[in-house]
This record gives structure tokens, sequence and C-alpha cells, in this order.
């Protein structure tokens, strides 16, 4: 009878662990995101989620939370009827905003306590807002932020002096920069989580979410500037004059996409929008080159176009 060398199938079943092990680390690292799979498709926790198998029905999981098809739908259907069919639209947004949710809670739930505050009080509402205000107690606003926003959104004051308008601008842009921050820290909180989204379903997603009038700009192989703006209070959007101008101007040669927040509120959440006028610059791939917050004369616009390149 041939004797068995324990010791050489020992190193064997060692070997074979190993290589096991760096199969599956390949494998992870070669699942892709949603942002190098689907550009722009996610706006926050969701840009960094792993694109992977999941089980039928199944559409997130993340350290013990999993969001389901069926969850999706009962979020939609309860919002208002209006807002519906561009919810179902935009479905992969709705699961974002789910996700974001029910992550913060959980993080929330974790962190208050190390700062002395009492969780067990609180409902799920308190509990997000009390860790919103704990992130952002250090934010300030200075004197040169009040008076860049009141300069570069100048027109939407109707020539009111800046004295009389300062308490108000304050507000709004100390407001502003806290949701930029809790933004950010969300982006990098899911950056951080092991967070895996369905790759059928989110495949399917990012065909309906680019049926729009920007996505398909982006999509053209042309750079793109989009014009999110309004007419105000003032009287017409001061935006619509620039806009044709440079519709003449550059004919063919870009996309010049104008959009009403008011109107394409999805679409505008999806983008990041959270003042008016907004101008965003894409390039000829469809990636974001430049974007500024607040009135755009003709001559900064031509002047950012010619960085990219574009005369």
């Amino acid at each position: 009878m041939k004797r068995i060398n324990y010791k050489s199938s020992a190193i064997i079943a060692v070997l074979l662990a190993v290589i096991s092990c760096f199969a599956q680390a390949n494998n992870l690292n070669s699942i892709k995101t949603v942002e190098q799979l689907y550009p722009n498709l996610a706006a926050g926790v969701l840009t960094y989620a792993k694109v992977s198998v999941l089980p039928e029905g199944v559409l997130l999981k993340s350290n013990g939370i999993e969001i389901s098809s069926n969850d999706i739908d009962k979020s939609i259907s309860g919002q208002p009827e209006q807002f519906q069919a561009e919810l179902k639209k935009n479905a992969f947004f709705v699961l974002e905003q789910e996700a974001t949710g029910k992550i913060l809670k959980k993080v929330a739930a974790q962190k208050l306590p190390e700062k002395g505050k009492d969780v067990n009080s609180m409902d799920d509402n308190h509990l997000v807002q009390s860790f919103f205000e704990e992130l952002t107690k250090d934010v300030k606003v200075t004197d040169k932020d009040i008076e860049t926003f009141y300069k570069e959104n100048e027109s939407i004051f109707c020539n009111t002096p800046l004295k009389s308008v300062r308490k108000q601008i304050e507000s709004y842009v100390v407001q502003d920069k806290k949701q930029r921050f809790v933004a950010q820290y969300i982006q990098m909180l899911g950056q951080k989580l092991e967070i895996v989204v369905s790759d059928s379903w989110t495949k399917q997603q990012a065909a309906n979410a680019k049926d729009n009038p920007l996505d398909k700009a982006r999509a053209t192989g042309k750079p793109t500037l989009a014009i999110f703006s309004a007419a105000s209070c003032c009287g017409p959007d001061k935006m619509i004059p620039i806009r044709d101008a440079l519709l003449k101007r550059y004919d063919t040669n870009i996309n010049i996409v104008y959009i009403e927040p008011r109107k394409e509120q999805i679409l505008a959440s999806r983008y990041g929008i959270r003042a008016i006028p907004t101008q965003v610059f894409y390039d000829s791939k469809g990636r974001e080159f430049f974007r500024h917050s607040g009135f755009y004369s003709e001559k900064d616009i031509t002047n950012k176009l010619g960085e990219m390149g574009v005369h």
C-alpha cells in the first residue's frame, strides 16, 4: 500500500487556501463602482458602491442594511402622484436617498453616544438632525463669503443694498456651507463602507435616468454647458440672453442645455443644484470640468470654455 505523505498534503492544502484567498481578493478588486460604470448616476453615498450580483429582488446590501425592490416601490408610491412617473424613471436616485437615511441613522446611533448624547430618547429624525448639528458645529461664514454671494447674485436682490439683506444672506450661506459639508461627508462615508448594489437593476436604472436633455447632451461627444436657472421676482432670467448669445456664437460646437430646477426637481437634485443660477461645464467625455453658482457673464463663460479648448 502506498504511504500518504501528510506533510506534502498539508503544504498543498495551505497553497490552495492561499490561492483561493488571492482569487477572492482579485475578484473583489475587479468589481467596478457605480461611478466607474455609470458616471454621475450617483451623487452621494452610492458613488463608490460596488456593482455586483445580488439575490433577486435585493437592490442593496451594506453592513446589515438591506433594501429591496419592494422598498423602493413603496417609497415611490408614497410620494405625490405628480412626481411618481419621474421618480420611477429615477429609481436609483430614490435608492440612494433610502440608503443615505438608513446608513446615517446607523452611524449617528454609534457616534452620538461618544459625544455624550442620549440616543435612546430620540426618534429617527431627531437622531439624524442631532448628528448633522454635531458634524457642522464648526462651520462658519466670513464677511467675504457674504459679500461674494451678494456680488454673484446681485440680480436676485433687485438692487437692494447689501446692508439690508446681510442677515438673510448670512443665514442662507451658512446653511449652504453646512449642506455642502454634509454632502462631502456622506460621499466619503460611502467610500469607507462596503456597499453593494444589484448589477442588473443598476444597469437598467442608468439607462432610464439618461432619458433627459442633459444626460443625452453629455453623451454626444461634444462639450456641454448646463445652465440651471429661472426667472426671479425681479423679472426675466438674466441668463437667457447670455444663453441665446452663446448659441449664436458657438452654433453646433457645443451643447447648451437650459434647465429650470422648479420644473425638473429630481434632475436638479441628481446634479447637486442648491442655488440658481448655477452653470456646470462638461468636457467632450461628459466629465464635469467646472461649476459656478451665481450670475456668470458671457465673458466669464467664454473664458471658461476657452480653458476647455472651445473657441
